[in-house]
C-alpha cells in the first residue's frame, strides 16, 4: 500500500481548500478530490457530500490488494481519507493474497453434498427451514467467508478507481452504524457471491436458496454518493449456476441495498448488469423507523438485463429520472419499479428498451404501495410518439389502481434531460470513466 500524495494532488488540494470549489470545476482529473455538486440529488442536501476530499497527505492511499485495502480502512475513524484502487482486488484471498475457494471456508464438517442430502425436501419436508448440525456448519462456513469478503467503510471516505481497470471482485462494502459522508466512484464491482446460501423450503411455493452479501450495502448511513461504477456478475453469473431441489442455487443477494434508516443518497451514472435483485430501498414493512428517511436519487443509470428491484422501495422519497432500462433477458425479468409500503417514487423521463414479450404493465410491481408518479417515459425507442404512462399501463392491467400523487415533488437535481437523449447519454457515459463500448 502506498501512502502518499503526488505533487499534483497536493497542489490541487491546496486550490480546493483556498477557493472552496470542487476540483472538477478547475479542469483537473483527480477523482479523489471531487465532491458531489450542489443540487445533485438528495446526497447534496445541507452540507452535501465531500467524502475524504479534505484528507491530509498521510491519509491518502493507493491500494492494490485486499490487505492494503483493509489496512487503509482499518480504523473506521472519521479522519478524512482517500483510497485509490489500482488494478484488480480480489477479496477471496488469504493474508498472503493467495486465492481461496469455497472449500477453504468449509467448517465443522460442512459439504454441499451432505447439506443437500440432509435437507432434501423428499426427506426433510417443506414445512420447516433447515436446523441441526449441518445447518450450524453452514452458518460457521458462511461466517468464515464473511470474515474475508466484508469490508467495513467509515465516515469521510472517498474510494475511487485510478482508471477504468480498477476492479473489486467478490467484496461486500459494508457501510453502517451512522457512517456518513462517503463517496465511491469509478470501480467495477464483480461477482459478490456467497459460497453457502441457505435452503428455505418455506420461501414461496417451491422454496428458494437465499444468499448473503451485497456489493454495497448502506445501513444507518447518510450522505453517500455512488457514481460511475459498474456492478455485474461474470464468473458467477446466474446462467452458469446449478439447480438444486428444482431451484436455482442462488449465490447472489443485492448489488446496492439502502436500508435501516439510511438517508440522503445519490446514485448516478452507474451500470447495473446481469443480476437478479439489484437495489432494495427499505428492509421490511415493519421498519417504521425508516419513515422520513430513505431519501434517494437515482439518475442516468443503466439497468441492463436485471431481474427486479430497480429499485424496490419502502417508505422512502425516491427520485428516479433519466435512467435507461434495457430488458432483453425476458426469461429472468420480473419488474423494474417496486412500490412497497408507504413508498413515494417520483419517476420522470426514463427510457425502457424492452423485448416485445415484456409489456409496459410489467415494469411496475406493487408490494402494498398505493401511489407512484410517472411522467415522460419512453418505451421501445427514443421517439416522442412512444411516450406513455407506465402507471396507466399498470392500472389498465391490475386492480386496485396506483394513484399518481406521491405527496412530494423533487427539488434537488442539476437538470433533467429530454427522454430521447437518455439512451445516447447513458450508453456513452455511465460506468467507469472512459468505459469500453461493450453494450
Amino acid at each position: 500500500m502506498t501512502n502518499h500524495r503526488t505533487v499534483r494532488h497536493v497542489a490541487a488540494a491546496f486550490v480546493v481548500a483556498l477557493l472552496g470549489v470542487p476540483i472538477s470545476s478547475l479542469g483537473a482529473a483527480d477523482l479523489g478530490l471531487e465532491t458531489l455538486a450542489p443540487g445533485d440529488g438528495w446526497a447534496s442536501l445541507a452540507a452535501g457530500t465531500t467524502g475524504g476530499s479534505a484528507a491530509a497527505p498521510d491519509h491518502v492511499y493507493t491500494v492494490t490488494n485486499r490487505q492494503e485495502l483493509v489496512a487503509a480502512l482499518a480504523s473506521l475513524s472519521v479522519i478524512p481519507k482517500i483510497i485509490y484502487v489500482s488494478g484488480t482486488i480480489d477479496v477471496n484471498v488469504d493474508d498472503a493474497n493467495n486465492p481461496l475457494t469455497c472449500t477453504d471456508y468449509e467448517r465443522n464438517g460442512y459439504t454441499l453434498e451432505a447439506y443437500l442430502a440432509a435437507y432434501d425436501p423428499a426427506t426433510w419436508g417443506r414445512e420447516e427451514v433447515p436446523s441441526g448440525p449441518l445447518e450450524q456448519a453452514r452458518v460457521a462456513s458462511q461466517a468464515a467467508q464473511q470474515s474475508r469478503v466484508r469490508i467495513r467503510i467509515g465516515s469521510n471516505t472517498t474510494i475511487v478507481g485510478l482508471d477504468k481497470g480498477a476492479v473489486i471482485r467478490g467484496a461486500w462494502f459494508d457501510i453502517r452504524n451512522n457512517a456518513t459522508n462517503i463517496i465511491i466512484r469509478n470501480l467495477k464491482f464483480q461477482d459478490t457471491f456467497d459460497c453457502f446460501p441457505q435452503w428455505d423450503p418455506t420461501d414461496g411455493s417451491e422454496g428458494n436458496w437465499n444468499a448473503l452479501y451485497d456489493s454495497i450495502s448502506l445501513r444507518n448511513a447518510t450522505h453517500v454518493w455512488i457514481d460511475h461504477n459498474t456492478f455485474e456478475d461474470k464468473e458467477t453469473a446466474d446462467e452458469g449456476l446449478p439447480l438444486y431441489f428444482g431451484r436455482l442455487f442462488q449465490v447472489h443477494d443485492g448489488q446496492l441495498d439502502i436500508t435501516n434508516a439510511s438517508d440522503l443518497v445519490t446514485v448516478s451514472w452507474n451500470r447495473f448488469r446481469n443480476h437478479d435483485k439489484v437495489m432494495l430501498i427499505g428492509s421490511s414493512d415493519s421498519a417504521t423507523a425508516d419513515r422520513g428517511k430513505l431519501r434517494v436519487t437515482l439518475h442516468h443509470n443503466l439497468f441492463a438485463d436485471v431481474g427486479q428491484r430497480a429499485p424496490r422501495v419502502r417508505f422512502g422519497q425516491v427520485h428516479v429520472y433519466n435512467n435507461y432500462y434495457k430488458i432483453q433477458n425476458v426469461e429472468g425479468y420480473g419488474y423494474s419499479w417496486g412500490a412497497g409500503i408507504e413508498s413515494a417514487i417520483f419517476a420522470e423521463n426514463n427510457l425502457f428498451w424492452a423485448d416485445d414479450a415484456v409489456t409496459p404493465d410489467r415494469f411496475i410491481s406493487v408490494f402494498r404501495g398505493t401511489a407512484l408518479h410517472d411522467a415522460g417515459t419512453l418505451v421501445g425507442g427514443p421517439a416522442d410518439k412512444n411516450l406513455l404512462s407506465v402507471r396507466d399501463a399498470y392500472n389498465d392491467a391490475n386492480d386496485p389502481d396506483l394513484l399518481g400523487d406521491v405527496g412530494w415533488t423533487p427539488e434537488l437535481f442539476l437538470g433533467i434531460d429530454p427522454t430521447r437523449r437518455v439512451l445516447p447519454l447513458v450508453q456513452a457515459h455511465a460506468g467507469p470513466f472512459d468505459p469500453e463500448d461493450d453494450e
